[in-house]
């Protein structure tokens, strides 16, 4: 029984590196943001926390942390997330205005202080593994859910402006497929702090598909709306020429 569990758990970990790395390629978004040099309404944020969790769960995989190189696929991947995460961000704030600039530099500053505080505790303070994995499986767990959670303000802006301009369809594909595919991982494996919050991430996924199916039909009623207050205020003064009697 061991036996099977291990070897299901190496085929969801196989399986979860696609996904994943696909994810994070989607994240190239930011090709639109180096070829207008600006990062226009685009929120840094969700990267940010992304770092936070791919930092977290990189620590989390590492053998210090879990038992041998079991969760040597999470510690990988986790560790290919932070290099392209860190990427992202740089493109970022080397385009941001300078007040956002200033923000995101504070935001990651301070995930970065929280993930040092938390390998030193866990390295130094604790010396029971197990409480040890228990301890940055917790860090994780927040990490995680907050970063599922964060697509939250791009789906504010989109019903706001019924524009699905900046909620990129094939990224909240491969976040839902991401998440099922490490949910099974973690279920598989017996790991709570893998599957519950990649279990949000699933309902966070379906979420934000919906609410792009919702609103990728009105995506063009801003324009008409634009177009149409321009054609008031083209008519407006054609008006009061004509109650003056200027024009028969």
């Amino acid at each position: 029984m061991a036996t099977l569990t291990y070897s299901s758990t190496q085929y969801w970990s196989k399986r979860g590196h696609v996904p994943s790395q696909a994810k994070v390629l989607d994240r190239l978004t930011f090709k639109r943001v180096i070829k207008k040099a600006s990062v226009e309404e685009f929120s840094c944020i969700p990267y940010i926390l992304a770092l936070f969790s791919c930092l977290t769960y990189s620590w989390y995989g590492f053998p210090v942390v879990s038992y041998g190189w079991e969760n040597m696929t999470v510690c990988s991947i986790s560790s290919l997330g932070v290099l392209f995460e860190g990427t992202f961000i740089s493109i970022y704030v080397w385009f941001a205005p300078r007040g956002k600039k200033k923000q995101v530099m504070l935001m990651a500053s301070l995930i970065l202080a929280v993930f040092c505080m938390t390998v030193f505790f866990s390295s130094f303070s604790i010396h029971n593994h197990h409480i040890r994995k228990v301890f940055v499986g917790s860090v994780g767990l927040v990490s995680s859910i907050s970063m599922y959670g964060s697509p939250l303000v791009a789906m504010k802006q989109v019903i706001r402006t019924k524009s699905v301009e900046f909620m990129p369809f094939y990224l909240s594909l491969f976040t839902l497929f991401t998440s099922l595919t490490w949910m099974a991982y973690g279920v598989i494996g017996r790991d709570p702090f893998i599957a519950t919050p990649n279990c949000i991430g699933s309902i966070m996924g379906i979420l934000q598909l919906v609410v792009y199916c919702i609103y990728s039909k009105c995506k063009e009623a801003p324009k008409v709306l634009h177009d149409i207050e321009q054609a008031n205020v083209v008519k407006i003064p054609t008006s009061h020429v004509d109650t003056k009697g200027h024009n028969p």
